[in-house]
């Protein structure tokens, strides 16, 4: 009875078997930090260290002595809020800021209509070739922005293009897509085909995750497709046409790709055409780091402040909305 039990309490060295030894809870405890080891390592590596280093650069400046000849006649020293002051009165920022928002104005509203219609469509029970329809939609997103504005630039130059030989052909007028107003719809266009797809598809599976009951109770009520679509299906994808137009704000803010792109093919867009374009201008065309600093932190804190507050405006209602 002796020997029994203790093989039942003890190990071959003596130690207890209802407790694991301190070695293995130790690496259990310590698993989930190593698994996390790498990922932190690159996050550190190449998105916190860089922010850190934007932030220092953008308090402090070169100070240049004499001519600027010589070993210690440009020294960096601290400026502290001088390189801000200097970009919020900046008028190229602001007037870059105002076109991007104009730009948002004719992107944002166009492209989520078209990603809830074309996600409506696809979510009909009399369609055809869904799978073939939702793979077209999607793949332009499928395609670097460098490439798709490459592109549609060329489709906007009348000598080359294929649709100005069309309408010259029909007697039609051609007008300038690369000049004047017609450029924030040709810019526009770019990322309207280039983003439905995406936001299609996140707000097609909020549609196929609704329970099919539902559709069923609203039929048996007498309710037709149209009103299943306006009262049903659009309020219960609230959460993801928010969700896509936060990512719509965040990317239409942040501009960077068209308009670059496009600046060899026209005279109309300038260095400074998007606020974006301006730092790049700055930090690597005037040698600019320190203002330059400023100003994408500056970019950087507007857009966190404006998708804050439409995610707490969001929020807000929906609260108020269940509450009723």
């Amino acid at each position: 009875m002796k020997a029994t039990a203790r093989r039942r309490s003890y190990g071959v060295k003596g130690a207890p078997y209802d407790r694991p030894p301190t070695t293995t809870l130790e690496r259990a405890r310590s698993a989930p930090y190593v698994f996390l080891l790498p990922a932190t390592i690159l996050f550190a590596l190449f998105f916190a260290l860089p922010i850190g280093y934007a932030l220092w650069l953008s308090f402090r400046k070169v100070r240049v002595s004499g001519l600027g000849l010589g070993s210690g006649a440009r020294t960096e020293v601290w400026a502290g809020a001088e390189n801000y002051t200097d970009a919020l009165s900046d008028s190229e920022l602001l007037h870059g800021a105002l076109r991007v928002l104009g730009y948002g104005c004719i992107v944002v509203p166009v492209m989520l209509g078209l990603a809830l219609l074309f996600a409506l469509m696809l979510d009909s029970e009399k369609v055809r070739l869904a799978p073939a329809t939702r793979l077209a939609i999607f793949l332009p997103y499928a395609i670097p922005g460098v490439v798709a504005a490459l592109l549609w630039g060329f489709l906007y130059l009348p000598d080359v293009s294929p649709f100005y030989f069309v309408l010259d052909k029909l007697g039609m007028p051609q007008p300038d897509l690369l000049d004047g107003g017609p450029l924030y719809l040709a810019l526009s266009n770019i990322a309207v085909w280039g983003g439905t797809g995406f936001n299609m598809i996140v707000i097609y599976t909020s549609l196929r995750a609704i329970p099919a009951e539902v559709y069923e109770a609203a039929k048996l009520d007498g309710a037709t497709p149209r009103q299943i679509a306006l009262r049903i299906k659009i309020p219960m994808v609230a959460p993801s046409l928010v969700l896509t137009f936060f990512f719509s704000i965040i990317a239409t803010l942040q501009v960077f790709n068209e308009p670059t792109t496009l600046k060899p093919l026209t005279n109309s867009v300038s260095t400074t055409w998007s606020p974006l374009m301006k730092v790049y201008r700055d930090a690597f065309g005037e040698g600019d780091i320190h203002g330059a600093a400023a100003q994408a932190v500056i970019i950087a804190f507007a857009t966190l402040l404006l998708s804050f507050g439409f995610l707490r405006a969001a929020n807000r209602r929906h609260k108020q909305e269940a509450a009723r």
